[in-house]
Formats: structure tokens, C-alpha cells, sequence
């Protein structure tokens, strides 16, 4: 079971530095209407295709993102397995944070 978690937690982390960037967030805010490849990504960012890359790559080790090649052209769109299992993950602590009992420091006692 500790082995699960500590993998749960890794994809996490994973992807929650991946989307602390906000290139890449816009990255995923143009992915979510439609697929796109890598040269009308670049236009509508207003990025070389260099900076856009290692941006890309953080995005798809991280699970948010798939890429296919079609020709000279790489193609990208989100890896919606991926993002729900992150909305499932932060779903838990809405789930069981209400019902948890206040609790007072014991230490502040002494």
C-alpha cells in the first residue's frame, strides 16, 4: 500500500511543478479546445519553437500532455487520464478536510 501512495505522491508533485509555470499553463488553456501542432502553438504564445520545447517536454514527462508526429509536424493534446487522476487526488482533501475534528497544540499548554 506505501508503495502506491509514494507514487501517487510522485505524479503529483510531478505534475503540480509542471503547471507552476505559466507558459505552461497557457499551454494546457490551448490544448483544452483542440489539438495543436508545435509552429501554431508557438504563434499563438508568441514563442521560438526552443523555449516552447523544453516547456512541452516538463508537460509530457509530467503525463499532462501527449504528443503524435504527423509528417515534419509534432502534434500535442492533453492526457485527460492524467489530469483526472489529479482531480481525484485534490478531490480527496475537499472530501475529508470538513469533517475533521479542530484540534489544539499541546505544546501551546506548556
Amino acid at each position: 500500500m506505501q508503495k502506491a501512495l509514494d507514487t501517487t505522491v510522485f505524479d503529483v508533485v510531478s505534475v503540480l511543478k509542471a503547471l507552476a509555470e505559466p507558459l505552461r499553463v497557457e499551454v494546457i488553456e490551448l490544448l483544452k479546445e483542440q489539438e495543436l501542432c508545435v509552429c501554431d502553438l508557438c504563434d499563438r504564445l508568441n514563442v521560438s519553437q526552443s523555449k516552447l520545447s523544453f516547456h512541452l517536454k516538463t508537460l509530457k514527462n509530467a503525463g499532462i500532455v501527449r504528443s503524435r508526429q504527423q509528417g515534419k509536424w509534432i502534434y500535442y493534446r492533453l492526457n485527460l487520464s492524467q489530469l483526472v487522476e489529479l482531480e481525484q487526488y485534490l478531490a480527496e482533501f475537499r472530501r475529508y478536510s470538513p469533517q475533521l475534528p479542530t484540534r489544539v497544540c499541546e505544546a501551546s499548554e506548556l
